[in-house]
């Protein structure tokens, strides 16, 4: 079942004397539970794509789905409400309150819901423990290394179980060995939890992680690459080689 279905997504910026189209007709399915990366070459449009379709910003023309439900037309209050339920984000510069522990950090979304404090201290320890940040969660964000802020972004994303989490760059600040960290508990919730995970990366090894990787050039879908059951270092050398002849194409 598709769990996120656009449709004909176009997004200009500027005026009829001064446009800029980004994105051009863009079509893009995803079924629940997938975990899929988008792929592009500096000015592409992939987080102009990321941004359209997590509702950051809003289209020019199209229509975006998630869940069998149309949201580009709502209203600033629903779209809100909306983005409560439906909605998780991971982002490369972390974006932690510097004033809340870490429990508190992975929480916000739960405290939005109103969730009861058994079950959100539950679901806290679950989410936390499968990051591997549980034992920080009185720790201020000052107090831990780039790699555990990022886990704990991904376990404020994860916590109220959201249709799908939108993640921009989450290694693009991390040392490889966080990097990996952080991809490998990525991959489990996906598997474990089911969890839909659209990625945006300029890099080929966190792409690899992914099970489908959609390439874009130009505003277009250029072509899409499927891990299916290949290993993670043929479906990096598949990526690799996709890159390579997107950067030697003339558009």
């Amino acid at each position: 079942m598709a769990i996120l279905e656009a449709s004909k997504i176009y997004k200009s910026y500027g005026n009829k004397f001064n446009k800029q189209e980004v994105l051009k007709g863009i079509d893009l399915s995803v079924e629940k539970g997938e975990f899929v990366s988008i792929m592009g070459a500096s000015g592409s449009g992939k987080t102009t794509l990321l941004n359209v379709l997590s509702s950051i910003d809003k289209v020019s023309l199209g229509s975006i789905k998630i869940e069998g439900k149309e949201f580009t037309g709502l209203k600033e209050k629903d779209l809100a409400e909306f983005r409560k339920h439906h909605l998780g984000f991971i982002f490369q510069e972390y974006n932690l309150l510097d004033t809340l522990t870490v429990k508190e950090n992975v929480l916000l979304p739960l405290s939005i819901k109103q969730v009861s404090r058994k079950e959100a201290d539950h679901k806290f320890r679950e989410v936390a423990t499968e990051l591997g940040i549980y034992e920080l969660k009185d720790k201020y964000p000052n107090e831990i290394s780039g790699g555990q802020k990022q886990r704990t972004s991904a376990a404020r994303a994860f916590i109220h179980e959201p249709s799908i989490i939108f993640a921009d760059e989450p290694t693009g600040a991390l040392d490889s060995k966080s990097a990996s960290d952080l991809l490998n508990k990525l991959s489990e919730l996906n598997r474990k939890m089911e969890a839909t995970i659209i990625m945006v990366t300029h890099d080929p090894v966190a792409a690899s992680y992914c099970g489908r990787v959609v390439f874009i050039k130009d505003g277009q879908i250029y072509t899409q690459l499927n891990k299916g059951e290949e290993t993670r270092q043929a479906f990096f050398n598949d990526i690799m080689k996709t890159q390579g002849v997107l950067g030697g194409v003339q558009g």
